[in-house]
């Protein structure tokens, strides 16, 4: 588990308030881009171990009674049923999940804008779902050569055809369920309409990585790339912030690639852009949260060995490929770092060596590392589960908290009655059957108690896991990585 290495409260104090001046700067009407998770953000909580999940959340909740949200969601991903891979939802089915998300924290959803609609099917069906239910829609239409002919676009033709969303407060924060569904587009269009109308608002972009003020080899940093291998994100120097103020600092590509359209976007809609650079439209105060920069970058390494591992697994499963793994490799080597630096690899190898059969290991808070092996009863990874739990409420290793005869009909059950050909018991069913043993044996009931303090631990298998034992250990908020490699030779696993 990572060493404390960021203030959250700072974060919060000084975000919020960051975000307010912007607000003032611009007459008091400002869209502001939100890229990244607004929830769940568990990829900043572990490279900036402090930083809380839900802290964008909340930071938005200092400002709630000025925050109004709106949804963008592009047609062609409705048509195309396009799924978040971390949630297995379309991404229709996740603006429902958003807008729920987003009451339960009494904070106000204005509207959805269905963007680059051209009357998909699809999309029609969506937006008559969000009509019964009562929500707001509008709609924004393709134009031709966005995002290079600036003529077009800022015209009557361009962003003037698509529908002006009624607004009514100070914030206007604009997010999606994933990338490519036109958050800055709507941003850009709504400023148009308001100037046109005579009203003075403004744009700004909140990303957290990567972090503006840190070093463009910065672990943190590195991380981000890391995380977003796959889709060909590159950090780099912002030139433009370098010729305008002398000063070095880090943003992504797409970003610096874009501002010259930008700029010339803005420039015309509202005479002069108020930036001079991709880091100026910024609004992120993340990296000066950090007070313990040493914590903060050996969870950043950490995170890029888990990235790396995701990866080799990714290509082993024919949903990865070689040139993320490449520049990953190359990550690695940036940060000086190898996977013989993540504890529970060796752990877990060493025992699946000495036994010949799939094995785990669990790093706990103290730095012990608890491991697990395959036997006729429970799978490694079960295993493991139960002996940390053991030695967290300080019961014997040799303690068994859920008895054979307890074990023995539920394998009954899922081979005879289930149809499964894995008689061993997953991660779910020895929870489940210490949750029932806990009943009746106080020991297994300490036990139990204990489960929380699994989370934020680090974990690895010697053989990748079943989606059930996976899909558990992320719910537990253990940090799982894997071994390229299947427990058996068969084409077909699940």
């Amino acid at each position: 588990m990572d060493k404390r290495g960021f203030d959250n409260e700072k974060y919060l104090e000084m975000q919020s308030s960051h975000i307010a001046k912007r607000i003032a700067q611009f007459g008091n009407k400002l869209y502001l881009e939100f890229g990244g998770k607004l929830f769940d953000d568990f990829h900043a909580s572990r490279v900036l171990p402090g930083f809380e999940p839900d802290s964008k959340i909340r930071m938005l909740a200092q400002l709630k009674d000025r925050v109004e949200i709106v949804i963008a969601i592009s047609a062609n991903d409705i048509e195309k049923s396009k799924v978040r891979g971390d949630l297995g939802i379309t991404y229709e089915d996740d603006v429902l999940r958003l807008i729920d998300a987003f009451h339960t924290q009494d904070l106000y959803v204005g509207s959805v804008v269905i963007t680059q609609y051209d009357r998909q099917t699809a999309a029609d069906a969506f937006r008559h779902r969000l009509d019964a239910l009562g929500i707001k829609v509008y709609l924004h239409y393709p134009i031709a050569g966005y995002p290079r002919n600036i003529q077009l676009i800022v015209s009557d033709d361009g962003y003037g055809k698509n529908d002006y969303v009624e607004t009514t407060r100070p914030l206007v924060v604009v997010t999606a369920p994933g990338p490519g569904s036109g958050k800055m587009a709507v941003c850009l269009s709504q400023l148009y309409h308001e100037y046109n109308r005579g009203i003075k608002a403004g744009y700004a972009k909140f990303e957290t990585f990567p972090i503006w003020n840190l070093a463009l080899t910065h672990p943190v940093n590195l991380a981000y790339e890391a995380a977003t291998a796959d889709l060909n994100d590159v950090n780099m120097i912002d030139p433009f912030h370098m010729q305008a103020y002398g000063e070095t600092t880090v943003n992504y590509n797409r970003d610096v690639e874009i501002f010259p359209v930008l700029n010339a976007i803005l420039g015309k809609i509202i005479g002069e852009n108020p930036y001079k650079s991709p880091t100026d439209m910024g609004v992120n105060m993340a990296g000066y949260c950090i007070f313990d920069d040493e914590a903060v970058c050996n969870a950043a390494k950490q995170e890029i060995i888990r990235r790396y591992y995701e990866a080799l697994c990714n290509r082993r499963q024919g949903i990865g490929n070689d040139e993320t793994i490449y520049k990953l490799d190359l990550l690695m080597q940036q940060a000086n770092i190898t996977t013989d630096q993540r504890a529970v690899v060796h752990a877990a190898c060493s025992l699946a060596e000495e036994t010949n059969a799939p094995a785990f290991a669990i790093e706990l808070p103290d730095g012990k590392v608890i491991t697990g092996k395959t036997t006729d009863l429970m799978g490694a990874s079960s295993a493991a589960l139960l002996n940390a739990l053991k030695y967290l409420a300080g019961i014997s290793h040799d303690h068994h908290l859920i008895s054979r005869e307890a074990i023995e009909p539920i394998q009954t059950v899922k081979v005879h009655h289930l149809g499964s050909c894995n008689p061993r018991l997953h991660s779910d069913e020895v929870l489940i059957a210490l949750a029932i043993s806990a009943t009746t044996s106080e020991l297994a009931a300490e036990a139990l108690s204990h489960l929380d303090k699994l989370r934020g631990c680090d974990a690895h298998s010697s053989v990748i896991l079943s989606q059930v034992d996976s899909s558990t250990y992320k719910k537990l908020g253990l940090r799982l990585t894997c071994e390229p490699t299947y427990e058996t030779n068969k084409l077909f696993h699940k």
